[in-house]
């Protein structure tokens, strides 16, 4: 018996490395994005408002009144750019609580909580609401990166820097690792 790998072989093992690391999921990930797309999309949020509020025609003016108004426009925006974000799933259960995740994109592994802060109480109370929301999406198998956008229109957080300082931090829990971003309008 000989020691020595057939040269066809050889190549056949080459190519294949070639198209899995072509086709990757790694590969695929990065020539659509990251997370960092969905940030960078939602810190335009204001000026997308501010466009339609603004423009020319006498077309659909946004008025965010409500968190359902504010996850409506988060859709219309995101929606063109993630193919696959799915909107509430009122029925969906993680650690034997039910919960109403705002939006889910699994290719990004990503899910987005919106929050409208209605009132001075709701704005010192949100890193409550945060936190737990943080301690429930962690069992959530989508769950990579969780963004949460936040419409204060009245500016009822009373410390921005504080809040960031608590979020965006990265939290292990057994082998998972969550990535907290936090986007605060206008």
């Amino acid at each position: 018996m000989s020691s020595q790998i057939h040269p066809e072989v050889v190549r056949l093992c080459a190519d294949a490395a070639e198209i899995r690391k072509k086709y990757s999921c790694q590969e695929v990930r990065s020539e659509m994005g990251d997370v960092s797309d969905i940030v960078n999309a939602l810190n335009e949020f204001q000026e997308c408002v501010r466009y339609l509020n603004t423009r020319r025609s006498q077309g659909a003016v946004l008025h965010l009144d409500s968190e359902a108004d504010v996850q409506d426009a988060l859709y219309l925006m995101l929606r063109p750019w993630i193919p696959d974000l799915l909107e509430e799933d009122p029925g969906s259960r993680i650690a034997s609580r039910y919960t109403i995740k705002d939006f889910v994109s699994a290719h990004y592994r990503t899910v987005i909580e919106a929050k409208y802060i209605r009132d001075q109480t709701h704005g010192k109370s949100i890193s409550k609401e945060l936190h737990d929301d943080i301690e429930t999406y962690r069992h959530h198998i989508n769950c990579r990166h969780l963004v949460f956008f936040i419409y204060d229109p009245d500016s009822l957080i009373p410390n921005q820097r504080s809040l960031r300082e608590q979020i965006e931090i990265s939290r292990t829990h057994g082998s998972k690792t969550i990535y907290c971003h936090l986007i605060v309008k206008p």
